[in-house]
């Protein structure tokens, strides 16, 4: 389905046709965690529904390009129900811990779940994924630990974009990778605004039907898109905030892209 496309180095420009909206949204953390918290049981079935069940090949990709080496543990944040976490989890047969963290604990209680019936896949000696509720805003980790932290579809809900990216490099080992798996704006005037009708339009209202949750997720869901951060301008901050070697894929005709980037093995925090 991508074979078109290939991973842009961070200096390459990538058109961006998708005007941000004029009124800053709301993602202050209890907002946010109220709105994930009230859809947190109908999550999954929603992603796969509105997504056509794409999400699932986005992550499956993502562990394909950045891959576990080594023993080292995995740290997925804004991990939500866990399914990036747990595909890092199956990627390595159970060899590697791994952990997800979320601020919403109805997130983390179907991830717990998911987990539960998955533990012995790979036989009762398996490492544990560990789900733990924490603010990707202060991570309860020490320096250099993680060879990969990753978060997917979940950057754009932090409050403050930098300081995430910030302790998520923090707490990444010198040499390690960060990897971003997020929804970005498509260019083009036919599949780009077909899209934009289908996100800001159709989406919203399914979303909202099947989710019947107070804060309208779903109508936050287009309007955090649109005022984040993509392409080069993503690229661009992780490596004003320490990264190096960026690099980013567009996925499914830009629907969603990859970025990854290194931690500098001479760093130390």
């Amino acid at each position: 389905m991508d074979r078109d496309f290939r991973a842009i180095p961070a200096r390459t420009t990538q058109n961006d046709l998708m005007n941000a909206p004029a009124q800053t949204i709301d993602k202050s953390g209890d907002r946010v965690k109220e709105m994930f918290g009230q859809i947190a049981g109908r999550y999954d079935l929603l992603n796969h529904l509105l997504s056509g069940g794409i999400d699932i090949y986005w992550r499956n990709y993502t562990v394909r390009q950045v891959p576990i080496q080594g023993t080292s543990p995995v740290l997925d944040v804004c991990t939500g129900t866990g399914d990036l976490a747990l595909t890092y989890w199956a990627s390595a047969k159970g060899t590697v811990v791994v952990t997800g963290t979320d601020f919403t604990p109805e997130m983390l209680v179907r991830a717990k779940q998911k987990f539960a019936k998955r533990a012995n896949q790979f036989g009762s000696a398996s490492k544990p994924v560990d789900f733990l509720e924490a603010d990707t805003l202060q991570l309860p980790f020490n320096d250099n630990q993680f060879q990969i932290v990753s978060v997917g579809f979940g950057l754009r809900n932090v409050a403050d974009t930098e300081g995430g990216l910030r302790e998520m490099i923090r707490v990444c080992e010198p040499g390690g990778r960060v990897a971003i798996l997020e929804f970005s704006k498509p260019p083009g005037s036919v599949f780009g605004a077909l899209y934009r009708w289908y996100f800001n339009s159709v989406l919203p209202r399914v979303g909202q039907f099947v989710s019947k949750n107070r804060q309208e997720a779903y109508r936050y869901l287009p309007s955090s898109v649109s005022q984040f951060p993509c392409g080069q301008a993503l690229a661009d901050m992780m490596e004003s905030c320490g990264l190096r070697n960026v690099q980013f894929t567009p996925l499914t005709f830009g629907i969603a892209t990859l970025y990854v980037g290194e931690k500098p093995t001479g760093s130390q925090s």
